[in-house]
């Protein structure tokens, strides 16, 4: 249960304060579906981590992305209780700066010496789904008790990706409507279909309200189970 309420919360997480990177060699290696467990060597020391099931071997150098540090984690799996491990997803080794760009945090979330400025990315502008049950990011957000176990059309750009968790993929979605100094605009999205950051897709879900996954992860408002067509 500790393990799935982790994994859905590490997929929830939107904002880029939880987005940090951790860099080191492989030094051991403990595949344990629906993870790999990897022991690492940093340059602060020494720490365990997990990723999605993945062919990592000893002595590989690797960057773990949107890293987040929980402590007293018990893998049932393993048998085993970790003082403190990181979950997170593996970067891809062909793109480091991107990676850099993407996650402009050092190890744990301290800052990285000399990163570049990440550039401003352009407004999100995206025309409205049609039909009776279309709605904006704002209007599922700002009406969610009045939408709450309706189905919804809802156009928008993807911003943010984490796929395959726990058999499913989840996606933050904007449209350009509402404020993100009210939370008003991005939608939380889980879907089986796939799509990347950057894709503008035409999601059709029911709105689910006061989702709980865990402590400190309640989520006011997310489409659930929507199909996602490009």
């Amino acid at each position: 249960m500790k393990n799935t309420l982790l994994a859905i919360a590490l997929a929830l997480l939107g904002s880029t304060a939880f987005a940090a990177t951790v860099q080191g060699e492989v030094l051991e290696v403990r595949d344990a579906a629906p993870y790999t467990y990897l022991r690492l060597k940093t340059g602060t020391g020494q720490t365990w981590a997990a990723v999605t099931a993945a062919p990592v071997k000893k002595g590989e150098q690797v960057t773990i992305a949107n890293a987040m540090v929980m402590e007293n984690f018990e893998s049932k799996s393993l048998k085993k209780t970790f003082d403190k491990i990181v979950f997170g997803t593996l970067a891809d080794p062909s793109a480091p700066s991107a990676t850099a760009r993407a996650t402009p945090h050092g190890s744990l979330g301290g800052p990285v010496v000399g990163a570049p400025t990440p550039a401003t990315p352009p407004p999100v502008k995206v025309a409205k789904a049609t039909g009776s049950d279309a709605r904006t990011v704002a209007e599922v957000v700002g009406g969610k008790t009045a939408l709450k176990d309706k189905s919804v059309s809802l156009r928008g750009q993807v911003v943010k990706a984490n796929l395959g968790i726990m058999g499913k993929n989840w996606f933050h979605l904007q449209d350009g409507s509402g404020s993100a100094g009210a939370g008003t605009n991005d939608i939380l999205v889980t879907s089986k279909d796939v799509a990347a950051v950057g894709d503008v897709v035409l999601v059709k879900g029911t709105v689910r309200t006061d989702v709980k996954v865990g402590p400190g992860y309640d989520y006011a408002v997310l489409i659930e189970s929507a199909s996602l067509k490009k």
